[in-house]
């Protein structure tokens, strides 16, 4: 007998995961990561400079500057949100945790968007489950469900999404943005009000993050797929396909506006650099990948038929565009990141055809995996607390000089009830063979959230400590004793010079005004070499600091000698 589809589900494997509990995962997930830490270098505490000068009205809202450098990107839209986010929560939030806000509300709306793309895919007609002869198939609505459930732990899970998704950073509004998009291509035409809104939301936010040729590829990708739907009327395929095709034209028209369209293919021609991307793939995309395999395997009669199937072919066409930019472009996780939605959405298709033997090796590996490194976690931070067992307290003394122990009583409760709750998924999935349908992404998910959440609970003083500037620019905010006074940066990017005004309240200035100002700090690595500039006859060296974590990060503090009357 051949089947319409190879999706065999009963209504029984279609129990949806406790509302209470995803919640819950989600905000696990989305909440660490964005409190309790400085920002973070490099990306991070740059964005956060321009956020920070476009707020205290020292740059232009249109062509954002941090000491006279402009952004390396052409994303507006992350610096805007932190800025008035910072304007708006003036005198009641530090600044960093301020302008973090909206990136919390853009990672929520994120997952919100995942789990309602793949709701509507799976209410396709070529999506459902077979039919059985004396009925007890899975219902459209509840197979619905559970498949989203599956489509965010899958996404949960990926082991890339954890650092990049907590990052004031445009990366993130362009995951939003691909995501809310993503969902308008998936509930087209039967909804119609909140997918237009979000299919514009999510090109236009594209294009003003800086992504525009991947706005107008994925807009017209949509465009196509919802004309082409099945179990539609022509008239309201018509009007959804011509409202996405209108949008992607504003928003390409847009681009042109501000000048926003530029090339930045790069090519890969050193072997090892096709390694590195091999190994990106197969880390960052963890678990999804192998499922997404499976997807296209299973599911091939379906991809190669007439019929356009769009639960498919919308997610490999979005699949498809971040994976091109991904060998494309720089940096590649950041392209390969938009994919993860999609991916997540291809990879909840395959559990319906999922062998038990491949379940419940998903199953084993995870629970090992993760279960080994909170462990890692817990005796790491133990060793720090204590010192004992001593070679990884030594490890980290090694390898953080100076660095000072410090026990919160808030984050060691919350990584011990973290840990205690994924004793209890441990103990819930081996209790016996549940037939959700969603069972083999629980652990991966739940494990993946473990894992972020311990770092950034019992690790975090320690993360901060070895990714933020603030030691270091202690140290050299120190050996300025006119405070008063301008300060030039030489050979500096953009976290440096960020982190300068932060955490050390410098007056910098541009390079064009070191002849109104007595104080240089210079990056030691920058070619020439400073002092091939500033001749130590009239400039004199005053410090010189590193970073705890990287003796090879300068900087250089100089002075300029007594000035001639």
């Amino acid at each position: 007998m051949i089947h319409p589809t190879p999706a065999i589900v009963a209504q029984s494997a279609v129990r949806p995961l406790p509302r209470w509990a995803l919640l819950l995962l989600c905000l696990a997930y989305a909440v660490p990561g964005f409190v309790g830490r400085d920002p973070w270098r490099n990306a991070d505490i740059a964005s956060f400079g321009y956020m920070r000068e476009l707020a205290l009205g020292r740059t232009s809202w249109m062509d954002p500057l941090l000491v006279g450098v402009p952004p390396d990107g052409d994303g507006l839209l992350p610096y805007w949100l932190g800025a008035w986010a910072i304007q708006a929560l003036d005198g009641w939030l530090p600044a960093e945790l301020a302008a973090r806000l909206p990136f919390v509300a853009l990672l929520l709306l994120t997952l919100a968007a995942t789990w309602y793309s793949v709701y509507y895919l799976a209410r396709s007609p070529g999506a459902q489950p077979v039919a059985f002869a004396f009925g007890g198939e899975a219902q459209p609505a509840d197979y619905a469900r559970a498949m989203a459930d599956a489509g965010l732990l899958a996404f949960i899970a990926c082991l890339g999404l954890a650092q990049l998704s907590h990052e004031t950073t445009s990366y993130l509004t362009q995951l939003c943005c691909t995501a809310l998009l993503f969902y308008a291509g998936s509930a087209m035409p039967w909804r119609t009000a909140w997918p237009t809104f979000t299919a514009i939301a999510g090109l236009l936010g594209l294009v003003l993050s800086g992504a525009p040729t991947l706005a107008v590829l994925l807009g017209l990708g949509c465009a196509w797929l919802v004309a082409c739907t099945r179990g539609a009327t022509l008239r309201s395929r018509a009007v959804a396909g011509g409202v996405l095709l209108a949008a992607t034209v504003a928003a390409a028209a847009l681009a042109l506006q501000l000048d926003l369209w530029r090339w930045r293919i790069v090519r890969f021609e050193d072997l090892k650099q096709w390694q590195s991307l091999v190994r990106l793939f197969i880390w960052f995309s963890w678990p999804a990948w192998p499922l997404t395999l499976w997807t296209l395997w299973r599911w091939r009669q379906q991809i190669l038929s007439r019929e356009w199937h769009r639960h498919l072919l919308l997610p490999l066409w979005f699949a498809l565009v971040a994976v091109t930019a991904t060998l494309t472009t720089q940096p590649a996780d950041r392209a390969l990141l938009l994919g993860l939605p999609a991916l997540a959405a291809l990879a909840a298709f395959a559990l319906p055809t999922l062998r038990r033997s491949i379940a419940a090796l998903i199953d084993w590996f995870t629970l090992l995996f993760f279960s080994a490194s909170a462990i890692g976690i817990w005796v790491v931070w133990l060793a720090v607390q204590t010192g004992v067992p001593a070679k990884p307290a030594a490890n980290v003394a090694k390898l953080a000089p100076g660095y000072v122990p410090s026990f919160s009583l808030l984050a060691f409760g919350v990584a011990l009830a973290a840990t205690a709750a994924w004793c209890l998924l441990v103990v819930w999935r081996a209790a016996r063979n549940r037939p959700v349908i969603w069972r083999s992404l629980v652990l991966p998910a739940g494990g993946a959230t473990l894992g972020w959440l311990l770092m950034m609970t019992l690790w975090l003083p320690l993360l901060n400590y070895g990714r933020s500037f603030a030691p270091q620019v202690a140290g050299v905010a120190a050996a300025i004793t006119d405070r008063d006074s301008c300060v030039v940066g030489y050979g500096l990017n953009r976290a440096q010079l960020a982190a300068l005004l932060h955490h050390g309240q410098l007056h910098m200035v541009p390079t064009e005004q070191l002849a109104q100002c007595d104080w240089v700090i210079a990056d030691a690595s920058a070619a020439p070499l400073v002092s091939a500039l500033l001749p130590p006859a009239q400039w004199q060296e005053m410090a010189s600091v590193s970073r705890p974590t990287d003796r090879g990060d300068r900087m250089l503090v100089l002075r300029r000698a007594a000035r001639k009357r």
